[in-house]
């Protein structure tokens, strides 16, 4: 069973940057697809960014409300897998969570492929 915990959450004046960690413990992330997901007050939960592996190498892939803005990454040999949040915007002000497939799974995940998910981080941005 993985557990993951998120971090880095607060608040920001918009214009901003976080960095969002989340670090998985009771499993490796190395063979699992790895996403970011957020949920605003009142909205459904969507993706933010994801990175699924293959045998050539990991994938990434971005909402389009934060590419360019956006940059995720993991580092397999610390468990932990990160989102940098450049130019923060009012919009950006949600609950992250983070979330892993089971091993093994290729591909690019829809959020019910996700198996794991971690209690969630608030971010609030400020005018």
């Amino acid at each position: 069973q993985v557990q993951l915990v998120e971090s880095g959450g607060g608040l920001v004046q918009a214009g901003g940057s976080l960095r969002l960690s989340c670090a998985a413990s009771g499993g490796t992330i190395r063979w699992r697809a790895m996403g970011w997901f957020r949920q605003p007050p009142g909205q459904e939960r969507e993706l933010v960014a994801g990175v699924s592996w293959s045998w050539s190498g990991d994938n990434t892939y971005y909402a389009d409300s934060v590419k360019g803005r956006f940059t995720i990454s993991r580092d397999n040999a610390k468990n932990t897998v990160s989102l940098q949040m450049n130019n923060l915007k009012v919009d950006d002000t949600a609950v992250y969570y983070c979330a892993a497939t089971s091993i093994y799974y290729s591909g690019s995940p829809s959020v019910g492929d996700y198996a794991y998910w971690g209690q969630g981080t608030q971010v609030t941005v400020s005018p």
